[in-house]
């Protein structure tokens, strides 16, 4: 099997992005469609993303990262049947496709700031060796309302061109620093935490999909309001890229048991065996939100 079969076994295809969402993805690095889940949809996956929490607490994303001040998850596909649909969201699936050629689910997490929290530095999610070496695309799957008071993420339209910036130390792969380069280097915020001339926030209604770049630049934005902004985090990854979320390292049989060929390509899993039986165990200690630039840790 390759992509192109399995994203076509699961009713996936390149021609379900506009002109116009294929133009902004190209030159300005990110896109947003409405009313891709339904308010049904959209109202399972938030009541499980709520269980999981009460269960997870402080610990909620250990299998990635703990990052304070936000209620956060990993390992979904895992957790629940609920998130299994996120394995047809065709304008996440399409754009890394067409972007990325051979790909595989990196990670699906989870994010919601609380009241008075939430801003994070502009960052990249992903390290570049040279121009065209584009590794992955993430997507914020809304299941709240995003708006200018709960926290929006914010984005700087075409910085997926220029050299990445603060990029997780969890995502830099290979790479042990970033080079900035020449054209970059006066674009690059003295600090990474104030707004940032041009930056846009995303913002959109639940059921909505924003897909961007995993290089662009962007970041979480305060929630002043404190009403919820429960938002899930499909990441795509190029399939020559390791996951950020090895898949088959916490399969549970449940899991192996409900997905099909298609699915289990997607997620790099056909022919692992179970690792995990019941909940996936509590860690003693997790990995806290950090990233570097250029070598140095923030």
């Amino acid at each position: 099997m390759n992509t192109a079969e399995a994203l076509a076994e699961l009713g996936v295809s390149v021609d379900d992005l506009t002109a116009e969402q294929r133009q902004s993805f190209d030159e300005k690095g990110y896109f947003i469609v409405a009313d891709v889940f339904s308010p049904e949809e959209v109202a399972e996956m938030r009541d499980e993303v709520d269980r999981l929490a009460a269960i997870e607490g402080e610990f909620g994303g250990h299998e990635v990262h703990i990052e304070p001040g936000a209620s956060r998850l990993s390992n979904l596909f895992n957790k629940s049947s609920a998130f299994d649909r996120c394995l047809t969201c065709a304008p996440t699936l399409a754009a890394a496709h067409v972007l990325l050629g051979e790909i595989h689910v990196g990670s699906l997490n989870e994010r919601s700031p609380g009241k008075g929290t939430g801003q994070q530095m502009l960052h990249s999610d992903l390290p570049r060796a040279h121009a065209d070496d584009w590794r992955g695309v993430n997507s914020m799957v809304m299941l709240d309302d995003m708006t200018e008071e709960n926290g929006p993420t914010r984005i700087v339209p075409y910085s997926h061109k220029w050299s990445p910036i603060n990029v997780p130390d969890v995502n830099m792969g290979e790479m042990t620093s970033i080079v900035i380069d020449e054209a970059t280097r006066p674009k690059v915020p003295a600090d990474p935490i104030a707004t940032y001339p041009g930056e846009v926030h995303i913002t959109g209604k639940a059921g909505s999909v924003a897909v961007i770049n995993g290089c662009l630049w962007h970041g979480g934005t305060t929630n002043f309001s404190g009403k919820p902004r429960r938002v899930l985090h499909l990441f795509i990854g190029r399939r020559d890229i390791d996951q950020q979320l090895v898949e088959r390292d916490h399969v549970t049989p449940e899991l192996l048991a409900r997905t099909n060929a298609a699915q289990r390509y997607l997620l790099d899993i056909e022919g692992a065996e179970a690792k995990v039986t019941g909940y996936p165990p509590m860690p003693k200690e997790a990995r806290v939100w950090t990233v570097t630039d250029g070598g140095k840790g923030y």
